[in-house]
């Protein structure tokens, strides 16, 4: 079974969720049969923040620019038995075009930025990786959000078929690891920074920094400006590349999770970060938004703070509790939220698309 894919990147994951998510979802799908072609753009953005440089399970086009592609992307597309297109791809548009007139299989867009994509659409401007009309050419859209963005997405947008894809996280990847002592801290946050988010670091990190001016505070990512309200016990690692992960994750008491604003807003959209953690055995403090608790049980598996006064609290609890709830996320995540189990569920909506619509893959084949 063939599958071409045309997203954002596959080989960086700087300042980026969507590059780990592939690597596993595509690792996890190749031994279920499917042969995989990623399309990517070579941006300098991304090209001088590259992690990997051969993709398990699959293989990597990258390319200048699209008219250097396009005969190779249209052959590609003539061959597959699923095509899909990604939000944030920067040749979405030329993509899908493509797809529509070429190919004979099965006609996918993944949307993995959903909440961005309705509150750009809210606000008149829609996104730059699909066309005003909508993505009502397509045979099926996959959601990173589900609940009520799924309406949204089938009233707004003209979509047919639509179904919820959430994040997941590879556990071969993502362990309990040995800490280092550079992460070391009470509460560590790893997360690239966004304007959204910054409200929410502001209360559940910098402030409670200042409350408790003993306790070590961590925040690894990229893109923090320089008036950022660093304080003395605030240590900052620059990007991380995924391999240091597991390490950030496993040397501070307790990990914090803050939901961009646009998700947190619509809600049901669980961050890989979240699993990844949760996969490291990190106990997690985390904002609150509809559905999390579809994923995690809040104050067994997952701690939820609404106010500083809430992650003063988390961290006062005893090694033992907070340990605890680590193992009972780390649970949780194995039982439900690998990227095997999201493969499985993607092989299954695949196979049961096709099938509704009359057989196309075998006609391929």
């Amino acid at each position: 079974m063939r599958m071409v894919i045309f997203g954002l990147t596959v080989t960086s994951s700087w300042g980026n969720g969507h590059a780990t998510l592939w690597r596993g979802l595509i690792s996890a799908l190749a031994p279920l049969g499917w042969s995989i072609s990623f399309f990517e753009r070579n941006t300098p953005y991304y090209a001088g923040a590259r992690d990997i440089d051969r993709l398990s399970g699959g293989g990597v086009v990258l390319y200048p620019d699209w008219e250097d592609i396009r005969q190779e992307a249209e052959a590609a597309i003539r061959q597959a038995d699923v095509v899909i297109v990604t939000s944030y791809c920067p040749d979405a548009v030329e993509a899908s075009r493509l797809a529509n007139d070429r190919c004979r299989g099965l006609k996918v867009f993944y949307d993995l930025d959903t909440p961005v994509t309705l509150a750009s659409i809210e606000r008149g401007d829609y996104p730059a990786y699909f066309e005003p009309e909508g993505l009502r050419d397509f045979d099926l859209v996959l959601s990173y959000t589900g609940g009520p963005a799924i309406d949204a997405l089938k009233r707004i947008l003209g979509v047919r078929d639509v179904l919820p894809l959430y994040g997941h996280v590879d556990p071969d990847r993502h362990q309990p690891a040995q800490p280092k002592p550079e992460f070391a801290g009470d509460l560590s946050y790893l997360g690239t920074y966004a304007e959204d988010r910054q409200a929410g670091v502001e209360i559940l990190l910098v402030a409670a920094a200042a409350r408790l001016p003993n306790r070590r505070f961590i925040i690894g990512g990229a893109q923090y400006p320089q008036d950022f309200p660093w304080s003395g016990n605030i240590y900052f690692v620059r990007h991380l590349p995924p391999a240091d992960h597991p390490a950030f994750f496993s040397s501070s008491r307790l990990t914090l999770n803050v939901t961009r604003e646009a998700m947190a807003r619509k809600g049901w959209c669980p961050s890989g970060r979240l699993f990844e953690a949760a996969a490291c055995g990190a106990a997690i403090i985390s904002d609150d938004w509809a559905g999390l608790d579809s994923f995690f049980t809040p104050g067994s598996e997952i701690l939820l703070a609404h106010t500083t006064d809430d992650v003063v609290a988390a961290l006062g609890q005893s090694d033992s509790e907070i340990e605890a709830l680590g193992r009972r996320a780390r649970e949780r995540v194995l039982d439900e939220h690998t990227s095997a189990h999201r493969a499985a569920e993607l092989d299954r909506i695949l196979n049961a698309a096709v099938s509704t619509a009359g057989g196309a893959m075998e006609e391929v084949v």
